[in-house]
């Protein structure tokens, strides 16, 4: 039995794409997931199943959501080390004084290449900085996730990806569980 994290990605954001995690949960549970538990109301759902394949799983879980819910939901399932690989190989970590609430980490669907960064123009949304490893885009706002066009949009459009962003408290809190 493997326990994967499905980010699910514009769910009950500004009354967009509503579903209650309790039938979100049924759900999953109905089509032979496991142990399925979310954390807040954004899209965040850790199942346990006997497919290893994080794409299969993800695939699934889209698919599934489409025809119980009704809405196109760009998911990206992830691992415990995907996790704990944002804390060893996060850039920002390592500055003095930190300001973790402006920390961020987009999770993208395919493994991406240092040179993609390139491919960001991130030195036109100076002061936001970004780092890229794998499948993890690390992200520091300046200011604030709300008021920069540095974005999952953005990020999507770029890179040609499925993109999911969580704020560094989502990231550590979902650590957590996995370690649950």
């Amino acid at each position: 039995m493997t326990t994967h994290l499905a980010l699910l990605r514009g769910i009950n954001v500004s009354g967009h794409n509503m579903m209650k995690m309790e039938a979100l949960k049924t759900m999953l549970e109905n089509i032979g997931f496991q142990n399925v538990r979310t954390y807040l109301q954004s899209g965040n759902v850790f199942i346990d199943s006997d497919e290893e394949s994080a794409s299969k799983v993800g695939f699934m879980i889209k698919q599934e959501i489409f025809k119980v819910f009704g809405h196109e939901v760009p998911t990206i399932v992830i691992t415990k080390e995907d996790l704990e690989l944002c804390f060893k190989n996060s850039p920002f970590l390592k500055e003095k004084e930190i300001d973790t609430k402006k920390l961020y980490v987009a999770f993208v669907s395919v493994a991406l290449k240092s040179e993609n960064i390139n491919d960001l123009k991130i030195s036109q949304f100076k002061p936001d900085e970004a780092s890229i490893d794998g499948n993890r885009i690390f992200i520091k706002y300046a200011v604030g996730a709300g008021k920069t066009r540095f974005d999952q949009k953005y990020i999507e459009k770029k890179l040609n990806v499925t993109a999911t962003i969580r704020n560094w408290n989502t990231v550590t809190n979902l650590l957590n569980m996995f370690n649950e």
